[in-house]
């Protein structure tokens, strides 16, 4: 990939850089990792893993910036198009090898956190001074985390190039895709390594053997073998390790983020020197950036809103307690938790929604007890971005065992439990009006819209069910533009200055 070559040689020391300077490293030249004063001591390695973990910090979907992929769902209008990203234009089917969109943030930081990862795992083995069982706890975090990004990078393009070493020319670089699956078995082939070594513990900041099976459960469910992702899931169900929280608003604020039950992975912030601030130029405060006139960066759908049933359970076409004048009176508790609502004064008494194109706000994420948001405050910002949690789990678990097995008790177990959370309290599923594989089925896809809401989950949920081209068209922009997405987007092109430096890179269909 672009200049592959070079990521080699640098990115794993500019990302240790980032993370921790000293001055002894200082001393060395800043285009190479000197193998006679790096590679030595616990204290490098521990170095190096920090810099693998960097990696999620860029601004790319691995980090704080993955809820704007709801904007290519039906999550809401990215306004300012999510910096470099162009989703505005995305959405409306401007989206070539030329205008390439996302596609050029995604082959760029991931493939410099693939190389990163490639050359710790080929040079941890040279510290003789690391305990042979702690080398092995160090690959498998790292090799978790190219799992991690490998999966992501199968689920935008489809087939990619697969390096699973260092390439150590240019030439070596230039090569073909590898097809899906065999992408796909690698990454499960990480996992179980990983599986087998990290420990049986809550998240604290480092992936741990929850973590690995939370996203292998994630990529059978993507390559729909059913039985195998239920069971995936229920290993983890009756590990006993993992939970809901209690409070649904705190998972997604730095308040309740601290060994939460409930989240197996995520990418982890601290203020100030690991804010949110430090990866990128403005505040991330999401929902919060109206307080200062940017407006909200992600405005969600109205259609959103309606998605969300009653407190009865009925949907807002069915139940009597709905009030189309107050739509935010009686609802499920999630959408006062996630969207915020016209009938909300924000802290410094601007009404809510005011500088949002849809009028309304998102909530998820954004911490009031901060406001009045400031660009002097934006260190303070360290809210984690949550990748997979154990709510995701049941309902994983759900959509696999009535894919495998159709509805049964334990299908209906897994629903109630995300829907009974105490604060949400929302109804059982209907049982008799969900009798079916294929009424359950929309059910539980409609319990991960809600749920996951503004989560950046939505967009490869759409695409892995083959629904995109048939829900996103359905939706206007707020200038009242129709969204397109067509066949060939559910793949997303390679940029061209890609396929200018690698020939052998081949252009998805359609572009």
């Amino acid at each position: 990939m672009k200049s592959l070559n070079l990521y080699i040689r640098t990115s794993l020391l500019a990302l240790v850089l980032f993370c921790s300077c000293t001055k002894d490293l200082q001393k060395d030249p800043l285009d190479a990792i000197s193998s006679d004063s790096f590679w030595k001591t616990d204290a490098d390695v521990q170095m190096a893993l920090a810099g693998c973990y960097a990696t999620l910090y860029p601004l790319s979907p691995l980090g704080w910036a993955r809820p704007y992929l709801d904007a290519l769902a039906d999550g809401g209008y990215s306004q300012w198009g999510s910096y470099n990203w162009n989703i505005t234009t995305m959405v409306i089917g401007d989206l070539n090898p030329t205008t390439a969109g996302l596609s050029p943030t995604v082959m760029d930081v991931y493939y410099k956190g693939i190389a990163a990862y490639n050359y710790f795992l080929e040079n941890i083995d040279n510290v003789e001074a690391v305990d042979p069982a702690k080398k092995e706890m160090y690959k498998a975090e790292v090799r978790f985390l190219r799992a991690l990004i490998y999966f992501d990078l199968v689920n935008f393009y489809g087939d990619v190039v697969l390096y699973k070493q260092s390439p150590t020319t240019p030439d070596e670089a230039k090569v073909k895709q590898s097809p899906k699956a065999e992408v796909l078995a690698f990454v499960k082939e990480d996992l179980d390594y990983a599986i087998g070594i990290l420990p049986s513990t809550i998240f604290s900041g480092h992936a741990v053997k929850g973590s690995a099976q939370g996203l292998k459960t994630r990529v059978l469910l993507y390559e729909e073998k059913w039985a195998e992702a239920a069971a995936s899931a229920k290993e983890i169900m009756e590990g006993g390790t993992f939970a809901l929280a209690a409070d649904y608003e705190k998972i997604f604020l730095a308040s309740g983020q601290t060994n939460s039950p409930e989240i197996m992975f995520s990418t982890v912030y601290l203020s100030p020197n690991l804010s949110q601030a430090t990866s990128h130029s403005s505040n991330t405060n999401r929902g919060g950036d109206q307080e200062f006139g940017w407006g909200s960066h992600l405005c969600p759908y109205w259609d959103l809103v309606d998605a969300y049933e009653c407190t009865d359970g009925k949907s807002i076409t069915q139940s009597p307690l709905y009030d189309a004048a107050q739509p935010w009176l009686n609802r499920d508790p999630r959408l006062k938790y996630t969207i915020r609502m016209p009938n909300v004064t924000w802290p410094a008494g601007e009404p809510a929604g005011a500088k949002s194109l849809t009028g309304i706000n998102m909530q998820k994420y954004v911490d009031l007890s901060r406001a009045p948001f400031s660009y002097s405050k934006q260190d303070q910002y360290d809210e984690d971005y949550v990748h997979i949690r154990y709510a995701d789990i049941l309902l994983m678990y759900a959509e696999a065992k009535n894919e495998a097995d159709g509805p049964d008790g334990s299908v209906y177990d897994a629903l109630d439990q995300v829907r009974a959370r105490a604060g949400v309290n929302m109804p059982p599923v209907d049982r008799a009006a969900y009798s079916t594989k294929e009424t359950l089925r929309d059910y539980i896809r409609h319990e991960r819209r809600i749920e996951l809401a503004l989560e950046g989950q939505r967009y490869f949920d759409l695409k892995r069910w083959h629904t995109a081209h048939i829900v996103l068209p359905k939706l206007k922009t707020p200038g009242g533009v129709q969204l397109v997405f067509e066949e060939k987007h559910y793949l997303l092109p390679f940029p061209q200055a890609e396929r200018d430096i690698n020939p052998n890179l081949d252009q998805n269909p359609g572009y």
